[in-house]
């Protein structure tokens, strides 16, 4: 493992320049400062390293759907999942430029002041056999965190508000056998630990990465909590891919508890979890449902039951209830299908992947999944992801400021 750089140097800050209207709504001072945060695994990724931007150049009709939903929902913050990453965040600055600063299928063009990508586990080369086959691929299921190439599937934030960099933490290089009581995946035939010991002890957590990132909001600053773990499939019946979701889910919890952490250490040193007194929000698809799906059990619920965890009605929609309508497999859910964030074919069926959970101290003003039934005003653009955005409009508990967001009417 190569040590740690320091985060400046991992992290691209884009800043874009404003063009807020000059007749911003008056609101109603004595209406609650509400903040829009929203979730979107966007699909936008290629094979090949700068595959994403050549897209993007040519002009794609998907990354117009994407850009669309979210000039229609028009989040403060947003964190967009499978966004292929580049270090000179090109792809992020073209998809600003020419799909978001565009006015799409009606949709009003939105611009976000500032942006947050950083390096991520997928696709670099660990130069070790994860997949024990006898080989060193050097990328797919031999790099940190399964792509084909460095920076597919990667993360992007885009935000209204300042994005502190110096106090941002990333948990990319943390190492798996470092976490108290971790899930060793267990060879089925023998029941020794399946990572030999040179391997496990090298093997990094974060299958993309987990971000920290202070954001200074009219609310007052909020910590975004983003991650993508790994899919609990695509494995044997070692289930590693099952037991390495159900462990970063819960480096979150981890973050979010109490006590000494010595091992929770980021990727600039800096040990120890968030604070008790500070606010925020946990985004991002976590591959794991409540109750269906492949996921261990529990996986999920470390988040959704946290004490800090703020609890509230998952959000819902229309389209999500007709769609499961349409798949058999979804003949033995567990869990109600208007709570759905992704559809994964007639085979596999739809679940709830996608999240926004805020913390306590916060209060739920409104939320719902971008998912419009057939033939309302967006459907079709569903079709540019298999997963749906999921937001939710913020308060803080008590709160009567004013709301200042140019973005939104």
């Amino acid at each position: 493992m190569r040590p740690a750089l320091p985060l400046g140097l991992l992290a691209l800050l884009v800043l874009v320049l404003a063009s807020c209207r000059a007749n911003a709504p008056v609101n109603d001072p004595g209406e609650p400062m509400s903040l829009r945060v929203a979730t979107l695994n966007t699909s936008l990724y290629a094979t090949e390293a700068g595959g994403l931007l050549a897209r993007l150049q040519s002009g794609d009709e998907a990354a117009r759907s994407i850009a669309a939903m979210i000039q229609r929902q028009r989040p403060d913050i947003v964190l967009l999942n499978e966004f292929d990453y580049d270090a000179a965040g090109e792809a992020a600055g073209v998809f600003q430029r020419d799909y978001l600063g565009v006015d799409q299928f009606g949709e009003s063009a939105i611009v976000y002041r500032y942006a947050y990508l950083a390096p991520v586990n997928t696709g670099e080369p660990s130069g070790l056999d994860l997949d024990r086959n006898g080989s060193v691929a050097g990328r797919g299921d031999d790099a940190w965190g399964y792509g084909l190439h460095p920076g597919q599937y990667g993360m992007l934030v885009l935000s209204n508000h300042p994005i502190d960099i110096d106090a941002a933490r990333s948990f990319r290089l943390l190492r798996w056998s470092t976490m108290p009581g971790a899930l060793v995946p267990k060879d089925p035939e023998t029941g020794e630990a399946w990572y030999p010991p040179q391997v496990w002890s090298q093997l990094r957590l974060s299958s993309k990465s987990h971000w920290d990132l202070p954001i200074d909001t009219p609310l007052g600053r909020l910590h975004l909590l983003a991650a993508h773990p790994t899919p609990p499939v695509f494995d044997g019946m070692e289930r590693r891919n099952a037991a390495r979701n159900h462990d970063e889910i819960r480096l979150w919890a981890e973050y979010l508890s109490p006590g000494d952490k010595p091992w929770l250490c980021d990727d600039q040193g800096r040990c120890g979890g968030l604070p008790a007194a500070e606010r925020f929000v946990i985004v991002g698809d976590y591959n794991a449902d409540p109750t269906d799906g492949n996921s261990l059990t529990g996986s999920i619920q470390q988040l959704l039951e946290h004490p800090r965890v703020l609890a509230y009605a998952a959000p819902r929609s229309e389209g999500a209830v007709v769609a499961a309508g349409d798949s058999a497999s979804d003949d033995g859910r567990r869990h109600l299908a208007a709570q759905d964030t992704a559809q994964f074919g007639p085979r596999n069926g739809n679940f709830r992947v996608d999240y926004v959970l805020p913390s306590i101290g916060l209060t739920v003003i409104d939320s719902g999944v971008f998912w419009p039934a057939p033939g309302q005003p967006g459907a079709e653009w569903l079709d540019a992801t298999d997963h749906r955005m999921v937001w939710v409009d913020i308060a803080v508990v008590g709160g009567t400021s004013v709301p200042t967001d140019a973005n939104r009417d």
